[in-house]
């Protein structure tokens, strides 16, 4: 007896998972009874979902044990692996939050999954099994076209929004930030730099940095020319995934796991870093660095640029509001609420003095900016004569002009 069982728990003693391998048909049957006429009085902790399995021997059955639909994410990729058969990167065509109990128990029947965060790799029979099995008319889809695949393919199930273990867990975890399944700052990605292998990016695909002067070789040989656009953890987002309703002027600027908003305009000089991006609609031709969101209608201008936590240890995750304006080459390292403002050329600093001046533009206090961070309706300019950094009330929200980010 299990503590804290229901009286119908009792009388229902569910067997475990090795042995529904052995059951027969009329086991199978009693068992569905039983779980039929218990159902409503088992606590809902406590659920069982009885699947039935049918092969070439004949019945079987496995008994899954979940408390509910609490799986994370999970999805079907293809890949590339460098000669030691390490994973270098994951494509998942449409990754899944929160994928139904339903699948999960289908994808456990048919492959080693068995609880926990797991990247498996499978093979043609898995692949048809599943493909076959799997009743999500996109994921059946995307399985099929798997089948006859000559790179390999992995199934990719987190269980919990943990700590990353794998290169595809990794990548998995940056598909899910640029398809708007979830925002920045609202996933774990801790340990992600040391499992994303540093890859040379080519017009053949990722490769290896080892295997990068044979594979120029090869491709001399055989007629053609291996061009490398980049050396870098981080692969480009438009090579993975084109968010609907944006504009990416030079795709190389912005990386996979950037989240962009529907209606974003990311002109040549913009840029946008993994677990970080913007709502929508918004023009981006500054910098929005690792951690940074920001807001609806806001316009970062030429070379602007926001504080991220990477580097230069900063470790305060900063954020911009709803129409704000960052004017060319000007930055910030504090929050803007909404409808703020900073000069160009101004960069605000968490330690830069602020003359704060009242509604009459007399000074009522002197402080640092970060005391000033998340403030709405905030001027930030310089004084003209003195040099003096000075905050006033904004009277007038930045707008964007909506042709630009309507047609996109």
């Amino acid at each position: 007896m299990i503590i804290g069982q229901s009286s119908a728990e009792k009388h229902f003693a569910v067997p475990s998972v090795k042995s529904c391998r052995t059951f027969n048909k009329s086991r199978l049957q009693l068992v569905f009874q039983q779980a039929n006429s218990s159902q409503a009085a088992i606590a809902p902790r406590r659920r069982w979902y009885l699947l039935n399995l049918t092969s070439k021997t004949g019945i079987m059955s496995r008994l899954l044990h979940t408390t509910g639909n609490n799986m994370f994410s999970l999805a079907f990729g293809i890949g590339t692996q460098n000669r030691k058969e390490e994973w270098l990167e994951v494509y998942y065509p449409e990754p899944l939050i929160n994928p139904s109990a339903s699948l999960i128990a289908t994808i456990s029947s048919l492959t080693a999954y068995e609880g926990g965060n797991q990247a498996l790799p499978l093979d043609p029979s898995s692949i048809r099994s599943l493909s076959e099995a799997v009743n999500i008319h996109s994921q059946k889809q995307i399985l099929q076209q798997f089948r006859d695949a000559s790179s390999p393919i992995v199934l990719t199930v987190l269980e919990h929004d943990s700590d990353l273990t794998s290169t595809p867990e990794a990548y998995l975890k940056l598909h899910l930030l640029s398809h708007r399944l979830i925002k920045p700052n609202d996933i774990n990605l801790q340990g992600i730099f040391p499992l994303l292998p540093n890859v040379a990016w080519t017009n053949l695909g990722a490769i290896d940095l080892e295997e990068v002067e044979q594979a120029r070789i090869n491709a001399r040989v055989s007629g053609k020319l291996l061009t490398v656009f980049s050396v870098d953890k981080f692969p480009i987002l438009t090579n993975y995934f084109i968010p609907k309703g944006v504009r990416i002027a030079d795709s190389a600027r912005v990386r996979l796991g950037a989240y962009l908003g529907e209606g974003t305009t990311v002109m040549h000089e913009g840029f946008s870093n993994f677990n970080a991006g913007c709502e929508g609609p918004n023009m981006i031709e500054g910098r929005i660095s690792q951690g940074v969101m920001v807001g609806s209608g806001s316009d970062l201008g030429g070379s602007a640029s926001t504080a991220g936590t990477l580097s230069g240890g900063g470790n305060t995750v900063i954020s911009v509001g709803e129409d704000c304006l960052i004017s060319a080459n000007a930055g910030t390292g504090i929050s803007l609420g909404n409808r703020c403002t900073i000069e160009a050329g101004l960069y605000i600093t968490p330690g830069t003095l602020v003359e704060v001046l009242d509604e009459k533009l007399e000074q009522v206090m002197l402080a640092k900016a970060r005391e000033l961070s998340g403030q709405d309706d905030m001027l930030f300019i310089r004084h003209s004569r003195s040099g003096a950094v000075q905050c006033r009330t904004n009277r007038q929200a930045i707008q964007l002009n909506s042709t630009l980010h309507t047609h996109n």
